[in-house]
């Protein structure tokens, strides 16, 4: 029995001590193998998020003030929009339509800086496009008239005057505008404006660029509804949807101005 216990032993001693490291090995292999699979799954899910669902956007002026603050980040929808019109109200984020945005010479980078700054942008911790768009509220969906300013210093949608005390950045006593319009929204456009108006180079600023101030649909990236950091201001956007609660539709519009 005893030496039968003892070659037992030796023989287990033996395999454990010649099996032992390779097993290490293969099992070190497969960890950093499932490690690379996983980082490679989320980077491909981060991808197809931000492509088609959610991006990342930093806020770099002071032109939505105070509903948006500079440097504050923002989480856009890209695929609620699609499936649903945009309303007035709307917070959206929008290529620029041409002559919106000064020229700007961004110097190169390194390779290692440009992929880093890639796979940041895939998981929302970058947004290095963010200079190259625009932020604004939509004021007018196609077809509107869309006036200013009335004897109160309103806007006029349609003919209805729109209170945007809300979330209009504006002493008391100011205008809703500086500037003075009458504009009829074409189809396939947008009119928009910031909610900082004396800080906003919005469409009353761009009547002579090639769209003549109005943003085409096709342009935007999607609807802005989450502000994401810094944390003490995280939290849903308000679009003030019941601002424009009284605003007809432009057919309504145009059938009561005939009658």
């Amino acid at each position: 029995m005893t030496t039968d216990k003892t070659v037992a032993d030796g023989v287990s001693a033996e395999h454990a001590t010649t099996s032992s490291p390779r097993s290490r090995r293969r099992g070190v292999w497969s960890f950093l193998r499932d490690v690379v699979v996983i980082v490679l799954i989320a980077i491909l899910v981060s991808f197809l998020v931000k492509t088609f669902i959610v991006r990342s956007f930093y806020i770099p002026s002071g032109s939505m003030e105070d509903t948006l603050q500079v440097s504050d980040r923002i989480l856009v929808d890209q695929i609620t929009p699609r499936f649903d019109e945009y309303d007035r109200g709307d917070i959206v984020v929008f290529r620029d339509p041409g002559g919106w945005l000064p020229p700007v010479n961004t110097p190169a980078r390194a390779p290692f800086v440009e992929a880093v700054d890639w796979i940041l942008s895939l998981v929302g911790l970058s947004a290095s496009d963010s200079d190259d768009h625009l932020v604004k509220r939509i004021i007018g969906l196609p077809g509107d008239r869309v006036v200013c300013c009335n004897a109160l210093g309103q806007i006029e949608v349609n003919g209805v005057p729109v209170d945007e005390t809300a979330y209009t950045k504006l002493a008391a006593s100011e205008p809703a505008s500086a500037i003075d319009f009458d504009v009829t929204v074409p189809a396939g456009s947008l009119w928009v404006l910031g909610d900082n108006r004396n800080r906003s180079k919005d469409s009353r600023y761009n009547t002579e660029q090639p769209g003549q101030g109005f943003v085409p649909v096709d342009n935007l990236v999607g609807r802005a509804f989450l502000a994401t950091w810094p944390l003490d201001r995280f939290g849903l956007l308000d679009f003030h949807h019941d601002v424009f609660a009284g605003v007809p539709g432009p057919v309504e519009s145009q059938g009561a101005a005939q009658r």
